[in-house]
């Protein structure tokens, strides 16, 4: 039993299929296959039921894929102490962040990472933030910059910035007719959600953080939702609403400048969420996790002039 053969099982485990768990590993789907059917003859067990639709775990693999990933997060954590005794010299990280998000803050932040320890692996894991919190309460990241709060609530974390959530749509759209400037709200173009409801909207799924936050803005002001599409990712609704295509919601962190473009502010109090690195529970980080949530906050409190008109 190895590291590898480990994180085999667990892609199978996870994917609820060995296509998919092969193509996650880059690997043939006939070599997965004839890997599991001889792990299985050497465990004298099987770990895996064939289904219509893929596989799933039987009672005995459930128990195997619990204790390799505990395995895998103890394993991880050896590493980042020999590491550790390294001084930064070699080492990696796993950072999860949003694919939205990341886009817009990682690779700045990496590129001045890496220049100052070159040795030091950054592994990135892009999902949205309720996943991702589920992977630091696993252990199986090193932190992640997520939204916070979202459902879960387990693990350490500091705030790195709030970020507001804006309506993003073009100048011309009929959406500008009921925007204001100050009068009450804030200093910037903002617009009451109850009158953007009147218009259609891109939105995301419900169990991402902006598709929650649309379904609970949609509640408040007591106004159905007007959706030409309810399942798009952020960063797709956000470009098509910046050719016209209906009103999105996006994040000031990914807002970016492009003529005819507006970004405005939701009601007079305006809507903001917290941005947090998240750790897993416990009170061990490696010295190179610390370097690099260090460098994060350096970056986020450093505002790209463009976004000071904003």
């Amino acid at each position: 039993m190895d590291i590898k053969e480990l994180n085999y099982i667990i892609a199978i485990a996870e994917e609820g299929s060995i296509s998919r768990a092969a193509e996650r590993l880059y690997m043939a789907q006939s070599s997965l296959s004839q890997f599991l059917s001889k792990y299985e003859k050497e465990l004298h067990t099987k770990l895996f039921m064939r289904t219509a639709n893929g596989v799933r775990a039987t009672y005995s693999g459930d128990l195997f894929v619990q204790r390799a990933k505990q395995m895998l997060v103890n394993y991880h954590r050896t590493q980042n102490e020999l590491w550790d005794i390294e001084e930064l010299k070699t080492g990696r990280i796993e950072l999860g962040i949003s694919s939205f998000r990341g886009s817009y803050l990682l690779p700045h932040v990496l590129c001045r990472f890496s220049a100052i320890y070159p040795g030091i692996e950054v592994v990135v894991h892009e999902h949205d933030s309720i996943v991702l919190e589920e992977k630091i309460a696993a252990g199986t990241l090193d932190l992640a910059l997520i939204a916070n709060p979202t459902t879960k609530t387990s693990g350490d974390y500091d705030l790195v910035m709030q970020d507001e959530i804006y309506i993003v749509c073009t100048k011309k759209h009929p959406v500008m007719q009921y925007v204001k400037v100050g009068n009450g709200g804030p200093n910037r173009p903002w617009v009451a959600m109850k009158d953007a409801a009147k218009f259609k909207f891109l939105l995301s799924n419900r169990n991402t953080i902006l598709g929650s936050f649309a379904a609970e803005k949609y509640k408040k002001c007591g106004m159905p939702a007007i959706a030409v599409n309810r399942n798009m990712t952020a960063a797709f609704a956000a470009a098509m609403a910046r050719h016209g295509i209906g009103l999105a919601f996006t994040y000031r962190s990914c807002a970016m400048p492009t003529p005819n473009v507006e970004y405005l502010s939701i009601d007079k109090k305006q809507a903001f969420l917290d941005l947090v690195l998240k750790y897993p529970v416990g009170d061990y980080r490696s010295k190179a996790t610390k370097e690099l949530s260090n460098l994060i906050h350096i970056h986020m409190n450093e505002t790209p002039s463009w976004q000071n008109n904003f």
